[in-house]
């Protein structure tokens, strides 16, 4: 299958790219004060409160539906659910952010009918290697500019 290039953060919508910046913003901000080596209900907590400091409305442990054929099979929480657009999947585990990941992430965006996702691995050493991964859903992005979804058309950062 031929793979589409990577989508920028200027083919998103504009107030989807800044809250996503603001988020990771946070969680750089979160990494330089505490490092690598807590739980990620400490990481998620810290970052509820500087989302909070900078004024970006989001829920943690938000649920949502999970249907398949029109019914309601079960339900799926995520860590948190940033302005009612995307989910931050916080991690705090010694690993790299794997293909799995993405693909778990990847589905779940779907379900839910969402562009994208952030997967926050706070115990790198440092964020920008590998612990921050951004997933987009095709099918939303496909939907929105009217077209037919490629599956796994486009590549995450």
């Amino acid at each position: 299958m031929e793979r589409r290039p990577t989508l920028r953060n200027e083919e998103l919508d504009p107030e989807l790219t800044d809250v996503s910046r603001k988020v990771i913003g946070c969680a750089i901000e979160i990494h330089t004060a505490l490092g690598p080596g807590f739980t990620r209900e400490a990481y998620e907590q810290a970052l509820s409160m500087e989302l909070a400091e900078e004024g970006v409305d989001h829920k943690t442990g938000h649920t949502f539906e999970l249907d398949y054929k029109g019914t309601k099979i079960g339900e799926h929480r995520v860590g948190l659910y940033v302005n009612d657009r995307f989910v931050v999947i916080v991690l705090a585990e010694d690993r790299e952010v794997s293909g799995f990941d993405r693909t778990a992430l990847r589905a779940q965006l779907r379900a839910a009918d969402l562009e994208l996702g952030l997967i926050i691995n706070f115990h790198r050493r440092r964020l920008k290697d590998g612990g921050l991964v951004r997933v987009l859903n095709p099918d939303k992005l496909e939907a929105l500019r009217g077209e037919t979804a490629d599956a796994g058309a486009y590549e995450e950062d």
